[in-house]
């Protein structure tokens, strides 16, 4: 695969990702959360924030990868 298609591809991957979890964090943060001390929403929110870096990492390094010889 071409390295402009892998990074194009990559990138749209990329931001899916992060809509898809942003939404995903929030709902459940505001469903189960809700009566929460506020130092349980800034661990939540905090933790969460970070956790999206290891599927993007993966999505990163596939997309970093060297051209295949043909």
């Amino acid at each position: 695969m071409p390295v402009r298609l892998r990074k194009l591809i990559g990138t749209v991957l990329i931001i899916i990702l992060v809509i898809v979890y942003a939404l995903t964090a929030v709902t459940f943060a505001s469903l189960l959360l809700g009566a929460s001390p506020w130092w349980v929403h800034l661990l939540y929110f905090f933790l969460t924030g970070l956790l999206w870096i290891l599927p993007a990492m993966l999505i990163i390094k596939w997309m970093e990868k060297p051209a295949g010889n043909r």
